[in-house]
Parts: C-alpha cells; structure tokens; sequence
C-alpha cells in the first residue's frame, strides 16, 4: 500500500508541472507561460538564487509554479515573470515599472554584476538566459577601477512554426544601460521588446538546438579518440592476459600435474598449494556482505538509468528528470541490495543478519544522508535554491520509509530463505596457513594505485564532458558514447582485478576477498583526484558554497563508484578463483 502510495503521490506531483498551455498549441494573441526561474554566479553552478531575490520588478503577489520533485532537486524555483509574451504579437520597447533603488539594492546588482550574475527563465518550457549586466574597465580617469552596468532593456526573439512556439533567445540592448558604479538611490525604468518570426523547424526539432555543441563534429572527433583510447586499453590488457596469464595458468596445470604424478617429495610452493585457504571466509563478512549489496543495487541503479537514456528520456532541459529518475530507480532497486547481501552473508555463514541488513541499507545511504545535512545547512545560511523545501525533505524521507526499507527487508528476507550455499570446489583447513613475507609493490595500497589508473586512463576523457555538464553548463547528450565508455570500464576493472589476484595467490597470499574489492573499486579514489585538478585547473568555481557542493556530493558519487566497481572486480575474481581450483585436483 505504501509503494502504491508513493507513486500515485509521484504522479500527481509530476502533472502539476505541466504548464499552462500543456499542448503547446496557441493562437493569435494567446498568452504563453513565462516563467523566471534563478538567477546566480555563472561559473558557480549549485549557487543559485531566486529571480526576485535581487531588486527587479516584481508583482505584488509573486506565485510560485508547483514543481516536480526533480525540479526541486535541481534547484528550480519557477514563478511567474511580468513580461507578457503573447502569441505572435510584437513589442516595441515597453516599460514592466520605475523602480526606485535603495542603496543597497545598487549595491546589490553592482555585486551581482561584478560575479558574472546570470539569469534563466522558461518560455513555453524552453530555457532562456542572459546576462544581468556588464563590467567595462575605465579607459582614461583610472585604468586599474572599473564600471558597473546593469541591462534594463531586455529583447526577445521567438521563432514560431503555426501555432507552435519553436525558439527563443534573449538580447540586450548596449545602449540601455544603467551605471551601478557608485551607491546612491536612482530611479530605474525596466523595459522589454519582442520579435516574432517563422521558421521551417518542426515542432519535434525545437530541442535539438540545445545539443548540438555536445554533437558537433569536433566534440564527436574527440569522442572517437576517447573510445579508441580506452579500446587500445582493452584490447592490450586482454592480450597481456591471453598471452602472460593464460600461459602461465597453462604452464601451472601441467606442472601440477606432474607434481601428483611424480613421486619425489618437492616443496609446496604456488597458489594451488593455498587451496585449503583461498576460499576462507573474510574477515569483517556483514561489512563485506553489505559492500556488495550496495555495490549491486549501484549497478543495477546504474544499468537503469543508461537504459532511460538511450530510449531518449533525458533530453535537453527535461527538468529535473534525472534526478526523479535516481530518487525512484534507487528506492525501487533497494530489494536487490537486500537480496544480495542477506543470500552472500549467509553464504558466509553469517548468522546475525537482521544487523547485515541494516548495515546494507545505511552504507551508502548514511554518508549521503550526512552529507546532505551538511550541504543543505549551507544552502540554508546562503539562501541559495539548492536548499530544499521542508515539504521535498518530507516526501524524500515518505519514500525511504515506505518504499526503500520496506523493499530492503523483503529482499533480505528472500535471501535468508533461499538458504544458499558458497560454492568452493575445495575444502578449508581448520587453520589458515601463514602468509610469507611480501615486497612493498605487493602490499595493498600500490596493488590499488595500479588496480585503478588503468580503468581511469581509459575514461578520463570522457570524465571533462561529464563534469561540465554536471558541474558547469555543457549539455551532454551521447549517451549512447558514454554506455560504450561504461562497459569498457567494466571489462578493464574486471580484468585488471583479475590479474593482480592471480599474482596474489602466485605469491601464496590467500586473503584476496577484500584485496579484490578494494582494488576494484580504487578507480573511485582516482576519479576523486580528478575532481581536485577540475575545480582547480579546468574551472572558475570559487566560494565555499560552491567548493562544499562540489567535494561534498562528488565525495558521495565516487564513494559509490568505489562500491560499484569494488563490487565489479570481487566477482570477476571470485569466477576466476573458482574456475582456477576447479582445474586441479586437491587433496
């Protein structure tokens, strides 16, 4: 009931999104919805404000459009804006109001201006945007000072095709300038101008505009390199594993197999002498148990998501669907986690495992929910829009009570009483045998430096598109390139983790559970570098709000890559383990 509840709750809150005019179909002199959205910093993204947080002309009553979930996670705060676009009538310049500014609302557009303050709006649920003002350096007085102006004449020109709006972009005029230079009260008239024009372009096409930077051919070109890259990548591991690792295993057969045949007494050396060990349950087995369970819910979320893409659901300034999409895909996929890590717990002789599935359902969940704690108590401090509303934070916490754990428990109870059972084609001694000295390169911290530049060498291109788009204002629309990207990530982790636990176990360490995981999941760590030469050297984010967000909800995207990948790398060695001491015979 309380799944069902949920959605219908989803649902409604989806369709109030739509706007005024949900058919998109509008006749002469019909009004157009026209909505401001937020205004804020243009290198700093998650810093945003509400449009009528600085001093323009507002109506008396300002009204607030309801707003999917998405749309809140997104920051989006639409309210209705003065300017009156009307279906196919033209305006010359016409006055919104004569403001009276105060002081220190010159004061305020002056600081806006001076922080490269944007503006963004939704005409007929297509984005618009533009500066607030301008900076210009003094020429004679004082080269060193600047000047400050605000634009107060704003031009419109929209493209129509019929009776379907296709286009719009937004101008201003050089002339219509207002110095803010100096603080001191003045009286500014606020004006707008609109153009209508007819275009060709078919109503189905109005979105394409907005994605075709990310597909130009320069940015397909670089693309290309990137998948080239990370398939030499590929294709040189898997040949390093054909022609080294297999031969070795081939070579390793035999001489096993002589060994039993022949009856000279020689010295136990080699991983197929760890059989009474390798397969000795890991220490700390709920942690690890959970690890998994939350690494697989990641993928299976993830695996989600790439399917939504690629059927074309988050195209360009689809508003908050993404976000709609994660907070609901993860709820739903919460029974995986449960299933995942209850079934491995008991296969690992686990006996406690109503604590295993808390601990599952609070992994991932609790750094995130911390910080989100965190981040949105500086969102609040800041008046930023990124603070979510008190009713958003009601309906987050409605879902993970009645859908997320509800499904976490059911999963953890189905795999309780599938009562499976670890398949280890060998048996464990009663005392696990000693581990021989190691050379520093075998120990784990350099096995996870080596483990994870590979699969990051093969990504990090793509890794800058990523970014801006998440963290900047480029719009990232191959998905069908980034899937690509993403199963070559897997094929080298998996890979990669498989070989440094065959070198493992050849230098007779058998305490490879964890070594595999963690190994697996480093690529994580090195993607967290990435973000630190990003902020720094490909970006102009400054402030601490703008730095919190950034490190903080990159720290919890990486942290579940590290359980994804983790998760990734300890299966493909567990197969490989599995298959190895499967091949000879043990005593």
């Amino acid at each position: 009931m309380g799944l069902v509840g949920i959605l219908i709750l989803l649902s409604c809150w989806g369709i109030a999104v739509k706007s005024d005019g949900s058919d998109h179909k509008y006749k002469f002199g019909d009004p157009v919805p026209l909505y401001a959205n937020k205004v804020g910093p243009f290198h700093n993204p998650s810093e945003t404000y509400r449009y009528f947080d600085l001093p323009f002309c507002s109506p008396a009553l300002v009204t607030d459009k309801r707003e999917a979930l998405g749309e809140v996670l997104n920051g989006d705060r639409l309210v209705d804006a003065l300017y009156k676009l009307n279906f196919l009538t033209d305006r010359e310049s016409k006055a919104i109001c004569s403001k009276t500014l105060s002081k220190e609302n010159v004061a305020q557009f002056r600081n806006a201006v001076a922080k490269d303050y944007y503006f963004q709006m939704y005409y007929d649920d297509l984005p618009v945007w533009g500066y607030i003002g301008k900076v210009e350096k003094q020429e004679k007085a004082n080269p060193s000072e600047y000047k400050y102006y605000l634009f107060n004449h704003i031009h419109f020109d929209v493209l129509y095709n019929n009776d379907r709006v296709i286009e719009i972009s937004v101008g201003t005029d050089s002339n219509a300038l207002v110095d803010v230079t100096v603080d001191k009260e003045m009286v500014v008239e606020f004006m707008y101008s609109v153009k209508w024009k007819e275009t060709n372009i078919p109503f189905e096409r109005r979105m394409e505009k907005y994605s075709k930077s990310s597909s130009s051919p320069h940015h397909l070109e670089i693309h290309w390199f990137s998948i080239i890259n990370s398939c030499v990548t590929v294709l040189l591991l898997t040949g390093f594993l054909a022609t080294i690792l297999m031969r070795v295993l081939k070579n390793d057969f035999i001489k096993y197999a002589h060994d039993e045949e022949s009856a000279d007494d020689q010295e136990e050396t080699g991983w197929k002498y760890l059989h009474g060990d390798v397969f000795r349950y890991p220490k700390h087995n709920s942690l690890f148990a959970a690890a998994l369970g939350s690494g697989t819910q990641l993928f299976s979320l993830t695996i989600f998501i790439f399917v939504l893409a690629l059927v074309g659901v988050f195209y360009p300034y689809n508003r908050g669907a993404l976000f709609t999409a994660l907070v609901v895909i993860y709820a739903l996929t919460s029974g995986i986690a449960g299933y995942t890590a209850t079934s491995f717990y008991c296969q690992l002789e686990g006996t406690n495992w109503v604590r295993n599935l808390l601990l599952t359902g609070c992994l991932f969940c609790g750094p995130l929910f911390l910080t989100f704690c965190f981040l949105n108590t500086v969102a609040i401090a800041y008046g930023a829009t990124a603070a979510l509303p008190f009713g958003t934070i009601v309906v987050i916490v409605l879902i993970w009570t009645l859908v997320t754990s509800p499904l976490l428990v059911l999963g953890g109870i189905a795999g309780k009483n599938s009562k499976p059972e670890f398949q280890a084609p060998c048996r464990t001694t009663k005392f696990p045998r000693e581990i021989p000295p190691l050379p520093w390169y075998r120990e784990t911290i350099p096995q996870m430096a080596m483990a994870g530049f590979l699969p990051f060498s093969a990504i990090y291109i793509e890794l800058y598109y990523i970014f801006a788009s998440v963290w900047g204002h480029r719009i990232y629309t191959i998905y069908s390139i980034l899937f690509i990207v993403f199963i070559i990530l897997l094929i080298v982790t998996a890979f990669i983790t498989v070989a440094l636990t065959y070198f493992q176990l050849a230098a007779e360490d058998h305490e490879w559970w964890w070594r595999s995981f963690l190994c697996g999941g480093s690529t994580g760590l090195f993607v967290y570098g990435y973000c630190f030469y990003y902020y720094y050297a490909r970006s102009d984010m400054s402030g601490f709000m703008q730095t919190a967000f950034f490190f903080g909800y990159m720290a919890c995207i990486c942290y579940g890559f590290f359980l994804m990948l983790g998760t990734v790398g300890f299966r493909a060695s567990l197969l490989f383990v599995r298959h190895i001491y499967k091949s000879i015979k043990c005593e």
